[in-house]
């Protein structure tokens, strides 16, 4: 993961509400209304946070209206920035695949 591509993703607005929220899969549409944010920006901010390795394209699933709609899911657990004298330092860590699918399981159980 690209230092100064996190740093600047993690700087625009919505991006840390837009994280933080993608603990669990939601589409565009859901992040808009669930955060109040307009969802032309939403899909910019979505678009900009899967290019930084950030978010993940989760899923395709099927909305109410029967159209195929992306889900994202966020890639990263923990995020810390140093800031030292003359530089800085990024450290990423990622969701493990292990937690994911465990996170995967429970949802569809709970769900039956």
């Amino acid at each position: 993961m690209e230092s100064d591509r996190t740093l600047s993703a993690l700087g625009n607005e919505y991006n840390p509400d837009i994280l933080r929220a993608a603990d669990e899969p939601h589409s565009a549409q859901e992040f808009s209304e669930m955060l109040d944010i307009p969802i032309a920006t939403c899909y910019r901010r979505i678009e900009e946070l899967t290019a930084a390795g950030l978010l993940e394209l989760h899923d395709r699933v099927l909305s109410d209206e029967h159209r195929r709609t992306n889900v994202y899911r966020r890639e990263v657990d923990e995020i810390v920035v140093r800031f030292e004298s003359d530089d800085y330092t990024v450290s990423v860590t990622e969701r493990p695949e292990v937690k994911n699918k465990l996170d995967d399981v429970w949802r569809k159980i709970a769900q039956d």
